[in-house]
């Protein structure tokens, strides 16, 4: 993206970018599927936190899953998709579907072949690497640690490979089968560990199941996109075109989108990182504490703010490359509305019902009321970041869509040193919730500086005053909500007790008395978008 906004020009030949509207309803359709998969998810979470707690073999395995994780961000995952889609998409967009295809078929080779010596090469070296990022707090559990990440870095090579795959079903406004897969993912894990975790439970309560489980489970997902790729006709082709001009635009774009989002993935290693310096009861218990308030977290973030980037970021491409900044802006902000609309209220609902929300989840097993304790905590200091990480997520895909990545890769390196001097100078007076902070701090900084930035591209203009204006109402309305789901909480868990049945009654009711007086109150206040989403949820009860 340029310092000036882009000249229009006439479109080409038009891609598969469906009819008007058709974004709401990916978003929906997208958004549906991934609360699925985070409630999956968060079934996942539920039984690891039975089996597993906080333990030190727990924080063994976050750091050992961390690692690898953050390799395939830098090598492979979202960093390949983000500068893939807009390359693939404007192909399409001219109506170049054969030169499409090639450059996917070579892109998909080539990262076979890099990412199978990367994997190589890191489960050679774990013994050296991993134990770099255990603290103190995780000394004599280096050995599983190191184990476990040997068993999981095959997941860079698959997930890469996924990845790619995904993008071009996302060029195709095929969100269905990406969006489900996480949720099968969850299930097979859910079934793996059940079944294998007998056969090592004399091992750090039979920790290794869950990291075979993982392997198995990212393989399945790469069969799923493998699967829905059949059904657009995809023709891979057994060759690599070394010549192809767009291979290599690929990797330019790619190259900076690395960077940032290994930067932004850095966060969360930062976290566990630092986590093992803090003293806690358990012993060494903050690494798992962060990672599991951090699946709490990653709940309304994946159903709202994931769909919302996910779906516009191939038509935030085609519209690049229409050359059409009237469209994009309004795009843009129509997207960090929307991201406010859910996520404000969500974590208001979570900075009041912290604890109750830890325990009903978590406290089962051998995750007692120390463990409840930590992961509330930091799930505390994680919900003050919701909206700003949802925004930052939208701002990104859309200097990525723009083919501007080294703009965001710049602001995420200012975001990795304001975490990192927060949380040192914060680990020590505030122990898990100063790692939190850190990232609490980093986000809302991202978040000004993106604005900033694609302001300055779109000549100031980004409907500013108006989001402005009408997050205010969300944060009242918000407020409000919170209010009363306190209340309702605090009345049943008064009068039913603290069983599970009793919990869950006193959070589901909670949360429905609170959504209830939200949507009222968004649709008193006159807010758009809840009308949009308002229009969109009648028009497809009417069609059932």
């Amino acid at each position: 993206m340029s310092a000036t906004t882009p000249t229009v020009r006439q479109a080409g030949p038009e891609g598969p970018e469906g009819p008007p509207g058709h974004v709401a309803r990916n978003t929906a359709i997208f958004s549906i599927a991934t609360a699925f998969s985070r409630v999956a998810g968060l079934g996942r979470e539920i039984l690891a936190a039975d089996y597993f707690g906080t333990s030190r073999g727990a924080s063994a395995f976050t750091i050992a899953f961390l690692v690898p994780n953050l390799v395939a961000n830098l090598f492979a995952n979202a960093a390949l998709s983000a500068a893939f889609v807009p390359v693939f998409s404007d192909l399409l967009q001219q109506g170049k579907k054969r030169e499409a295809f090639r450059l996917a078929s070579t892109l998909l080779w080539i990262m076979l072949i890099a990412l199978s010596v990367i994997t190589a090469f890191f489960i050679l070296l774990a013994g050296t690497i991993v134990p770099l990022f255990l603290g103190p707090a995780l000394d004599g559990v280096n050995g599983v640690a190191v184990l476990l990440s040997q068993i999981l870095f095959p997941v860079i090579l698959l997930l890469g490979l996924t990845s790619l795959l995904v993008g071009v079903l996302q060029s195709y406004d095929r969100f269905t089968i990406p969006a489900i897969a996480p949720a099968v993912w969850n299930l097979v894990i859910i079934g793996l560990v059940i079944y294998l975790r007998p056969r090592y439970v004399n091992s750090h309560h039979g920790i290794e199941a869950y990291a075979i489980a993982i392997l198995i489970a990212t393989g399945v997902q790469l069969l799923m996109a493998m699967f829905a790729l059949a059904q657009i006709d995809f023709r891979l082709a057994f060759h690599i075109d070394w010549h192809d001009p767009r291979v290599r635009q690929v990797f330019v774009l790619m190259l900076p989108v690395t960077i940032g989002l290994g930067i932004v993935n850095l966060d969360q290693l930062i976290n566990s990182a630092f986590g093992g310096l803090v003293k806690t009861n358990p012993a060494g218990g903050a690494p798992r504490a962060i990672d599991q308030a951090f699946r709490i977290y990653m709940l309304p973030q994946g159903m709202f703010s994931v769909a919302v980037a996910t779906v516009l970021f191939p038509t935030l491409s085609r519209m690049a490359a229409r050359r059409d900044p009237a469209a994009m802006r309004r795009a843009v902000a129509i997207g960090m509305r929307q991201i406010n609309l859910m996520l404000i209220p969500a974590s208001a609902f979570l900075m009041v019902l912290t604890t109750p929300v830890v325990r009903l989840i978590y406290q089962h097993g051998v995750f007692g009321r120390n463990s409840t304790h930590l992961v509330s905590i930091a799930l505390f200091w994680f919900a003050f970041s919701l909206p700003f990480g949802g925004l930052n997520l939208l701002l990104t895909r859309t200097f990525f869509a723009l083919k501007r990545p080294w703009i965001p890769t710049g602001l995420a390196a200012i975001n990795m040193i304001v975490d990192i001097i927060l949380s040192l100078s914060l680990y020590k007076p505030l122990g898990i919730a100063g790692l939190v902070i850190g990232t609490f701090a980093a986000n809302v900084v991202m978040t000004g500086l993106l604005l900033r930035r694609l302001r300055l591209g779109f000549n100031g203009r980004l409907e500013g005053r108006q989001t402005l204006m009408i997050t205010a109402r969300i944060l009242v309305a918000s407020i409000i909500m919170a209010a009363a789901a306190w209340g309702a909480w605090r009345a049943l868990d008064a009068a039913l007790g603290s069983s599970i049945p009793g919990q869950l009654v006193a959070v589901g009711a909670a949360a429905a008395v609170g959504g209830f007086i939200y949507v009222r109150a968004v649709l008193r206040m006159n807010i758009p978008e809840a009308f949009q989403v308002q229009r969109m949820f009648l028009s497809r009860l009417r069609r059932a």
